[in-house]
């Protein structure tokens, strides 16, 4: 199990699914996440700390059977870690606040950044917009 940023406390809530890849660095099945296919608006944050991590704006299907996103809300609120696991060279992509994995970005997204923010829905919750 991977520790956590220093001073973060793990969310009792999680199930042993989200353990599994927030805390172990694991990934869900492709095509099977909740928010894959989701088209609401609001804010995903972190599912351990709920720090705010993706617009629901830069939202986009790549595809690839994960929610994907072409850029974090702010760039201060991921952290990007360099990953050679598994025999590849990927970006980790960490909440910055717990340090809980996220997934990976890469370097072929469709929009003007050129990212690819390919997140596990598991890390995610979406904090929708209120309409008032």
């Amino acid at each position: 199990m991977i520790l956590l940023n220093h001073m973060q406390q793990i969310n009792p809530n999680l199930t042993e699914e989200e353990k599994k890849i927030l805390l172990e660095k694991g990934t869900e099945m492709p095509g099977t996440g909740a928010y894959l296919h989701t088209k609401g608006k609001g804010m995903y944050v972190c599912k351990n700390c709920g720090h705010e991590l993706f617009s629901s704006d830069a939202k986009f299907d790549s595809g690839t059977g994960w929610p994907s996103f072409d850029n974090p809300m702010n760039t201060q609120n991921v952290k990007l870690i360099e990953d050679d696991s598994h025999g590849m060279r990927r970006t980790e992509v960490q909440c910055a606040n717990c340090g809980a994995h996220l997934g990976h970005v890469f370097d072929d997204g469709p929009t003007t950044t050129g990212k690819r923010y390919c997140i596990n829905s598991v890390c995610l919750d979406l904090k929708k917009e209120t309409e008032g």
